[in-house]
């Protein structure tokens, strides 16, 4: 079908900026030249804008509210170019979804409303973008961050995330002795991690009622602990007198949790070594009645659309704005989110145009 069939109207300004957007590598930590372009696209729309010190790309205005999104992608390579699909064109590229959709969309809709605006650095590794902003910067009346959620969409929660290194150390014998070694400590700590977490929706219903419970879809994901290890090694130390292993792990935290209660029951499983924990971000939850939530769903509804409530099981900048400011938020951009990272990313440019008219509704609803 094509774009005037479906009723859709083109954003020509918009999907030039995420074209050339895309077309610039930004992996973490190298979002330099994708900044640069950022800040010719808002000096283009004489906007004031600066980059600060470590690579966000700002441009302060109307603090009624402050659209947001992160300028690094994963890294890829995947070429960019656009293509008719069955829904109209789609722009294939690394970052189309995650999240230079959302970032074309909310920059462009911020010039046109003159909300305050940021394209943060860092996001896909350590959020060190947000985490300088919350702290050299006021809170605003209201946050919109952008992520994928897809047009119709606003998502509301994210899961925390609390990530550490095992280590243990035990001196160095022959296989044949039946006491654990230090690879053998750190696989017993794992393992009793992750069953302390299998059950802890259901108390001490057998595994067997446990599985039933996830078949019928009765415990989302968002609301489990999900424990994750990342990497792991082991074995004889250099000078052939100890063994040592080492164990990264992340485990995701729902709302009903804090970092430190799971760091608490991650902890109490230990019989050996010890964990040195390095970084914790809160789980979010925000209220579906909001300023900020009432206002995309009047846009949504205002551009056709059903608005869909999201929590997701991930974490994102929003964890972080929402742990330093006391203002409503919510995460919003065109997309669909199961594409990200993924090698066959890509963005249907009808939904970029649907949002960026959402984000406008949405500035002026929040705006005096």
């Amino acid at each position: 079908m094509s774009e005037a069939a479906s009723g859709s109207t083109a954003d020509t300004e918009a999907r030039e900026l995420l074209e050339r957007l895309v077309s610039i590598p930004s992996p973490t930590p190298n979002e330099e030249a994708c900044a640069a372009a950022l800040v010719d696209f808002f000096e283009e729309h004489g906007r004031d804008v600066f980059v600060d010190e470590v690579g966000n790309v700002r441009a302060p205005a109307d603090d009624s509210v402050l659209y947001t999104s992160h300028i690094d992608t994963v890294p890829g390579d995947i070429p960019v170019q656009i293509e008719e699909g069955e829904h109209g064109p789609k722009l294939w590229g690394r970052g189309s979804v995650d999240a230079k959709g959302p970032l074309a969309a909310l920059a462009v809709a911020a010039v046109r409303t003159g909300v305050s605006f940021v394209g943060v650095v860092g996001e896909e590794v350590d959020s060190r973008g947000a985490r300088h902003l919350v702290e050299n910067r006021d809170a605003p009346d209201a946050v919109v961050n952008g992520e994928p959620s897809g047009w119709d969409g606003i998502t509301l929660g994210y899961r925390g995330i609390l990530s550490g290194t095992y280590l243990c150390t035990s001196e160095s014998g022959h296989t044949s002795r039946p006491e654990n070694n230090a690879i053998q400590e750190a696989i017993a700590w794992w393992s009793a991690v992750e069953d302390r977490f299998d059950g802890d929706e259901y108390g001490v219903a057998p595994k067997e009622q446990r599985d039933e419970a996830d078949d019928a879809g009765e415990v989302p994901v968002f609301e489990r602990v999900t424990p994750k290890p990342v990497a792991i090694e082991g074995g004889v130390s250099d000078d052939g007198l100890a063994v040592e292993a080492t164990l990264d792990a992340q485990l995701r935290v729902p709302p009903r949790y804090t970092t430190e209660e799971v760091r608490e029951l991650a902890d109490a499983e230990l019989t050996a070594g010890t964990v040195n924990w390095t970084d914790a971000v809160e789980p979010t939850m925000q209220s579906p009645r909001t300023s900020v939530a009432r206002a995309f769903r009047v846009a949504i509804r205002r551009a056709g659309g059903d608005p869909r409530l999201l929590r997701k099981t991930g974490t994102a900048d929003m964890n972080v704005y929402a742990g330093a400011w006391d203002c409503p938020m919510a995460t919003y951009g065109p997309g669909d989110s199961d594409l990200d990272h993924a090698p066959n990313e890509h963005l249907e440019l009808r939904e970029l145009d649907r949002a960026v008219a959402v984000l406008e509704t949405v500035a002026a609803e929040l705006t005096p």
